[in-house]
């Protein structure tokens, strides 16, 4: 397995490890749930898998021509490392409600499993290749998969790390307050 999305794997399991699903299900107004965002880097794993695999079945790359805009947020993110704050993601990759102990339980083995399915398309059809058109940044190669996935994970890391430091405030914070009318409706 890649090294840097091994690490990745291993810091997402780390980031919600431990936490109630009480945690795991609180979110600020608006905002996904730490649940939510685990459910989303899953969906995505899960449909990068889906895509390399019909690449590999039909025994070819998949991928269109690429855009302008298309290049522009490859560079961006895959060339430059940089996530686009404010992008909306795409509905298939959007939450749908899965269990959240499924999906931790299963994110590292899908990471696993994408990066292998990656790694057979790029041994048959090469590295440099565009093999399949990510939904936003159109065709990439397939260390351009592994790349987005980093950076893509990397930013919602951060994420969950936020959240949890937020809900062991939050949660401490409400459990405090809740001893403390007891302990006054007690006097």
């Amino acid at each position: 397995m890649d090294s840097r999305l091994e690490k990745l794997k291993e810091n997402l399991e780390s980031a919600v490890e431990g936490m109630s699903r009480e945690q795991l299900n609180w979110h600020p107004l608006g905002k996904w749930c730490a649940a939510e965002v685990l459910e989303h880097l899953y969906l995505t794993y899960t449909g990068t898998i889906t895509g390399f695999e019909r690449v590999f079945r039909k025994g070819k790359p998949l991928a269109t021509r690429a855009s302008m805009a298309q290049r522009v947020l490859t560079l961006l993110v895959v060339g430059l490392g940089h996530m686009l704050a404010g992008l909306k993601a795409p509905a298939i990759v959007q939450p749908k409600g899965l269990p959240p102990e499924q999906v931790r339980n299963e994110i590292g083995a899908k990471i696993a499993a994408m990066d292998a399915i990656i790694a057979q398309c790029e041994t048959r059809f090469g590295r440099r290749v565009p093999l399949l058109d990510h939904p936003i940044l159109g065709p990439l190669s397939a260390p351009q998969f592994r790349k987005l996935h980093l950076v893509h994970g990397r930013h919602h890391l951060k994420q969950l790390l936020q959240l949890r430091e937020s809900t062991t405030r939050q949660m401490g914070l409400t459990r405090a307050s809740g001893a403390l009318s007891s302990k006054q409706d007690a006097s």
